[in-house]
């Protein structure tokens, strides 16, 4: 059986003008898939050092996170080590590994899968990070790959506050505690991947519907919630929005696609109260989530959650400032192709002081 495995991360190094590698996006990461099709492939070649590291172990379910890293390493670097978490020394980087098996013991990252009491409500989840610090000559920063908690219903996130950002902040709040803690020495940071942000569905509602008359359904068993519908009070009552537990079904998608979203940004804030420790630059591209898997509707959105930026590259604030100096890329890759219902993000930038060299993170 093919296990699932989240894709969050693929991170290229490379000199000036090289072209880079896509992120990719596959249902499961096996090793001979790694090393025959991808870095033994012909478009890879110059890419002479790869290490790998594929949560897969789904039976494992206390330390299952399905997370993936990988990372590329062009043939022009001279000098590339990789931090022993438990020797507490940098280690050279040679050839190409895959690592799969117990992640969690492995000394070269920290993986952890989040505690059940960060989401008692939730029986199971694989939500949790992988940390990696790398040191390219004599450039040391962090790479950690985070998933966080998801909306479980749109009914319960539309009477704000829900408890689904407190679930989020909770888990984001302890990872940052973990990677700028006592126990090694500080180094800049990019931490990536799916935080499962959302926009504040009640300001978001209120905002696209201020003027509709609102119906509430029930169900007939439970009397619990199940479905809003928003209607016009004329124009025969034309449906605006419809919200069920896994549905938000708005009448125009050219809304939050209408320059790139920006009219939306004003009710993307779960973030902002972390912002005295996590950077990120400005967002020009419109949400990453939730898109169509219909593979000819790449610029569709899915009518089951409010679109929202999903799919983030944040990073400290001295990180920030080495990307800041130089030229930089922070946009979605496929933008008009199905990629699945996220959008992967990337983060294209040059370091020009103390090292020559140009890198390309992608979640």
């Amino acid at each position: 059986m093919a296990t699932p495995v989240q894709p969050s991360l693929v991170s290229a190094l490379r000199p000036p003008r090289a072209r880079v590698p896509c992120a990719m996006d596959a249902p499961s990461f096996r090793s001979v898939f790694l090393h025959r099709d991808l870095l033994e492939s012909r478009e890879m070649r110059d890419y002479t050092c790869a290490r790998a590291y594929i949560d897969k172990d789904f039976c494992a379910h206390d330390n299952f996170t399905a997370l993936g890293s990988l990372y590329f390493l062009h043939k022009s670097i001279q000098g590339v080590s990789q931090f022993d978490f438990e020797a507490q020394e940098y280690k050279a980087v040679f050839g190409k590994e895959v690592h799969s098996a117990r992640l969690e013991s492995h000394s070269m990252v920290e993986k952890e899968k989040f505690a059940q009491d960060f989401w008692p409500e939730f029986k199971w989840s694989r939500k949790g990070y992988i940390w990696t610090r790398w040191k390219l000559q004599n450039r040391v920063f962090d790479l950690v790959n985070i998933h966080l908690f998801h909306d479980a219903s749109n009914l319960v996130a539309w009477k704000s506050p829900s408890t689904f950002p407190g679930n989020r902040r909770k888990a984001l709040g302890y990872v940052l505690n973990r990677i700028t803690d006592a126990r090694y020495k500080r180094e800049p940071f990019f931490i990536f991947g799916d935080f499962n942000v959302r926009l504040d569905t009640q300001r978001v509602v209120e905002s696209l519907c201020s003027a509709a008359s609102v119906e509430t359904v029930l169900n007939a068993d439970t009397e619990d919630l199940k479905k809003v519908i928003f209607q016009e009070t004329e124009n025969d009552h034309k449906v605006l929005l419809r919200i069920e537990s896994k549905t938000f079904d708005y009448f125009d998608q050219g809304v939050f696609r209408h320059n790139n979203g920006k009219a939306l940004l004003e009710f993307d804030k779960e973030l902002t109260m972390f912002f005295n420790q996590i950077c990120e630059l400005d967002i020009e591209f419109p949400p990453s989530y939730p898109y169509s898997e219909v593979n000819t509707e790449g610029t569709q959105y899915a009518n089951t959650r409010c679109p929202a930026w999903c799919d983030r590259i944040l990073m400290s604030p001295c990180a920030k400032e080495i990307v800041a100096k130089g030229e930089y890329v922070y946009d979605l890759v496929g933008p008009s192709v199905c990629m699945g219902d996220h959008k992967p993000v990337y983060l294209s930038f040059r370091i020009s002081d103390r090292l020559e060299m140009e890198a390309s993170v992608a979640t």
